[in-house]
């Protein structure tokens, strides 16, 4: 069986990279095609659990699901996610490797490519097309040494590259240009062509750019993507502020934008509902218009902790609860209510232990060892369906826990509501994804009459529409008789 890989680099990070492989994915699912999406290497604090008990990043669960497949750790082999502005948790086909700085694992990728390799040609023997993508710009000069993530990947499998460029950022072609020009030879000539994307405007305007382009490079525009307003599709890793339009009685959810904050598409569903208004705020000053907290996920939970602490938070956060404001924790966020959190390997950090809000009876002790798992249970509050996954390090005690949240499938009970019944916690990641959870949280937290979002249906609408952009606004038999022509080339090279 033939196998045909293609990979898409960027111009930038936030080119379209992500959006362009998922539509990708799904045309060619749609064609009837074996595809597979793959990653070489992430850098996100947005991941996902996969069938097999690992961890990748949501980018490429996403478009596991454009395929039509269940996330596998074989689709992003290598995953970085900081835990501050120098060191991050490597991450070797699904499984925590250790805290390297950044120096130490620049020095440390030439061991990585190997674990990459094995995963792509484990692929390779599974379907018939690979769609890569690429990490921020094969253009950095200062990472082009030992690089894993964009033409040192496509260099080692020799496959072809598309390149991908944003016009809404500005210096369309000057992008393209420049990031060619950094190029060596042989990377240039694996470069088969160019995307453009997030245009606005007409065509007949962009089009003496185009032709200029494509003369001055040689090598065809395959694509101009327009600039899609209501596309919905989960964010890599910087969080998404964006919101429906307001209902002017909208409940009030006040988010605090942690610096450390992971697996934020868990407010998607609530970001995307026009009678919610949730902000993600650094200081707590809008608190006191808020009907609901929600402390999120974070990869450093105890450094985040003090950094509520310092930037005033925990006297507004007791104050919400004394006036009958209700109060959740997600993850690190659940983590942050109990009394202790201890690390006593330095897991996140340094050693030591930090006192908790004193929220909930409990206490966390971290581990070395990173719970994975994908769940589904019903909300003892309501009966309602719950799916999500389980992400963090170590595990919770106390007689909190004999008051939970959750029944899994298994019989296992999971998370904690207070006595008062004013603080919910909970290490489900997408506990608002299902609608009648959904409804039935928003309804504790006092809502009254909240319509929730069928998260579902809205992320596989985003694929569709990618999918159908990428058919109507992108030459795919020219795409694909440039792919056919570099395989050939391939085969006739000494």
């Amino acid at each position: 069986m033939q196998v045909l890989t293609l990979m898409v680099q960027g111009t930038t990070s936030d080119a379209g990279k992500s959006a362009l492989v998922t539509g990708l994915c799904r045309y060619y699912q749609q064609q009837g095609e074996l595809v597979v999406p793959f990653k070489p290497q992430n850098m996100a604090l947005n991941s996902a659990v996969t069938v097999d008990g690992g961890e990748i990043g949501r980018a490429q669960a996403v478009q596991a699901k454009a395929c039509g497949l269940s996330p596998h750790t074989d689709m992003n082999p290598v995953l970085l996610k900081p835990n501050s502005d120098k060191t991050a948790q490597v991450i070797l086909q699904g499984k925590a490797y250790k805290n390297l700085g950044a120096k130490a694992y620049h020095a440390y990728k030439k061991q990585v490519m190997p674990v990459i390799l094995d995963s792509y040609q484990r692929l390779q023997g599974q379907y018939q097309r690979i769609i890569v993508e690429g990490a921020g710009s094969p253009a950095e000069i200062n990472l082009r040494q030992g690089d894993v993530a964009n033409m040192g990947f496509a260099e080692a499998v020799d496959c072809p590259v598309i390149l991908v460029a944003d016009i809404d950022r500005g210096g369309v072609f000057a992008h393209l240009v420049g990031t060619l020009e950094l190029l060596s030879q042989s990377e240039q000539e694996r470069i088969l062509g160019f995307v453009i994307n997030r245009f606005r405007g007409d065509i007949d305007i962009l089009q003496p750019g185009i032709d200029w382009l494509q003369k001055r490079t040689g090598k065809p525009v395959f694509g101009v993507l327009p600039y899609l307003h209501d596309l919905y599709l989960e964010s890599e890793d910087s969080v998404v502020v964006e919101q429906a339009k307001i209902q002017p009685d909208a409940f009030k959810i006040i988010v605090p934008r942690l610096p450390r904050m992971s697996n934020h598409t868990d407010f998607d569903v609530l970001r995307l509902n026009d009678a919610i208004d949730i902000q993600f705020c650094t200081s707590p000053d809008y608190v006191s218009k808020a009907d609901l907290i929600i402390l999120p996920g974070s990869k450093s939970v105890r450094d985040d902790l003090l950094w509520l602490r310092e930037n005033g938070w925990e006297p507004v956060i007791l104050r919400h609860l004394r006036y009958g404001g209700k109060l959740i924790g997600l993850c690190g966020g659940y983590q942050m209510l109990g009394a202790m959190i201890h690390d006593p390997y330095g897991v996140e950090g340094e050693q030591g232990s930090s006192e908790g809000l004193g929220l909930l009876d409990m206490h966390t002790t971290l581990s070395k060892d990173k719970t994975l798992v994908q769940l589904t249970g019903q909300l003892l509050m309501s009966g309602a369906t719950v799916t999500g996954y389980e992400i963090h390090n170590g595990a919770s005690e106390g007689q909190a826990l004999l008051n939970p949240v959750i029944k899994l499938e298994n019989g296992d009970l999971e998370g904690s509501l207070s006595l008062d019944q004013q603080v919910l916690g909970t290490y489900i990641h997408g506990l608002f994804d299902q609608p009648g959870a959904c409804a039935a949280l928003l309804r504790w937290a006092g809502a009254k009459s909240v319509a929730p979002v069928d998260f579902e249906a809205l992320s596989d609408q985003g694929i569709e529409l990618m999918a159908a952009t990428v058919k109507q606004y992108m030459n795919m038999p020219l795409l694909e008789e440039k792919c056919q022509a570099f395989v050939q080339r391939i085969k006739k090279a000494p």
